[in-house]
């Protein structure tokens, strides 16, 4: 016995078993069976929608796996991608500040140069105070923007 899926795989052995069966049955009867040929198999209907749902149903499975699979890889790939502008983001802001530093320190040194008596303190906080106009500037000049500023003192 086999069942119907092996059956339809392997016609050949079925025709082989076929044959050996009625070889042994028609001998009684003086007959010698040749050669059986098996061509097609038709099961009962219901069988045949019962086999059909089922390789549907296999068939909606794989499908599913591989959606599943393709939104996983979508997934996978958005997240390395976001990380790696993460990364090099923060690399351009990292350089950014050395940058920023590096044209202070320049600054600083250059003004002490050039103006006696000066302090590295007295270039830093005319430097803030250019910054801070520069922000001012900055939120001042954009559309719908509502600024509080509080005074503070220590």
């Amino acid at each position: 016995r086999m069942e119907l899926d092996e059956a339809f795989e392997s016609k050949e052995e079925v025709a082989q078993g076929v044959k050996r069966h009625l070889a042994q049955e028609m001998q009684t009867f003086g007959y010698e069976i040749v050669q059986t040929l098996v061509t097609d198999l038709v099961p009962d209907q219901r069988v045949k929608q019962s086999m059909n749902e089922i390789n549907a149903n296999r068939r909606l499975k794989e499908a599913a796996q591989f959606r599943a699979d393709a939104e996983k890889i979508t997934v996978v790939k958005a997240a390395e991608a976001d990380a790696e502008s993460k990364y090099l983001s923060g690399l351009g802001i990292a350089k950014q500040r050395k940058a920023i530093m590096e044209g202070l320190q320049s600054s600083v040194s250059e003004f002490q140069t050039h103006v006696d008596g000066t302090e590295a303190t007295d270039v830093l906080t005319l430097l803030m105070l250019t910054q801070y106009f520069d922000m001012l500037l900055s939120v001042g000049s954009r559309d719908k923007t509502i600024t509080v500023f509080t005074p503070y003192s220590q």
